[in-house]
């Protein structure tokens, strides 16, 4: 996707004004970013390409995947409402991401944002911290990928309540697919998995999307035992 002839279109479309009414709440990209809509499974940027803008997700979700060299996809990571994206260490993506429904998000110049935090304490240390916590997620994916089917999927749906703030009910925006490929399993185990942990009442599924933890402690449990 051609980032910034995409944002000088958004904002072609729509006054300054209103721009920065939508954004005076949008966390710490809120008052600089621009704000941009996207399609279910709509490319946001592509592997390879210049890593020009860093990201942060308003609404909907977004997956980060690369193609194998066996055409298998392996997702890198999922980002929800709040969550910063497009880190690299070198000057082009390494994967690419794509909006997994309907979503938003703030758009920032990568150099406009540093040449900024030099000067704004706050805005520097919530760069820091949204670096550190996609090391530490990416250290948790690879961890997670060497544990049992069973503890992938467990893992996977903590996280996920963790992320979403939620005590029982998650509404999962990703398909099963995608959490296959997340987790590096097929989409049968996955489904298999799902249907085990509900028949033995640690979950329950009112929807194929919508997952209810009936009992956490044990689910803490079956991942460390």
């Amino acid at each position: 996707m051609q980032t910034e002839a995409a944002v000088s279109l958004e904002i072609s479309r729509h006054p300054t004004s209103v721009l920065r009414e939508q954004a005076r709440s949008q966390g710490p990209f809120g008052m600089i970013g621009t704000p941009m809509r996207f399609g279910r499974n709509t490319e946001i940027y592509g592997e390879d390409e210049a890593a020009e803008y860093l990201y942060q997700v308003v609404s909907g979700a977004v997956r980060t995947y690369k193609i194998l060299e066996d055409g298998r996809r392996q997702i890198a990571a999922f980002y929800l409402p709040g969550d910063i994206f497009g880190f690299e260490a070198s000057d082009t993506h390494i994967s690419s991401a794509e909006a997994i429904c309907e979503t938003q998000v703030m758009v920032v110049k990568r150099n406009a944002l540093i040449v900024r935090a030099s000067h704004e304490r706050d805005l520097a240390r919530q760069l820091w911290d949204a670096t550190a916590l996609e090391l530490r997620r990416f250290q948790e994916h690879l961890m997670l990928l060497i544990s049992s089917a069973e503890e992938r999927v467990i893992g996977f749906l903590l996280d996920m309540a963790r992320r979403a703030k939620k005590n029982a009910a998650i509404e999962l925006p990703m398909s099963r697919q995608d959490i296959a490929d997340y987790l590096g399993l097929t989409i049968e185990t996955v489904s298999r998995t799902f249907t085990q942990l509900e028949q033995s009442g640690v979950i329950a599924l009112p929807t194929s999307r919508r997952v209810e933890l009936r009992n956490r402690a044990m689910l803490n449990r079956l991942t460390t035992a």
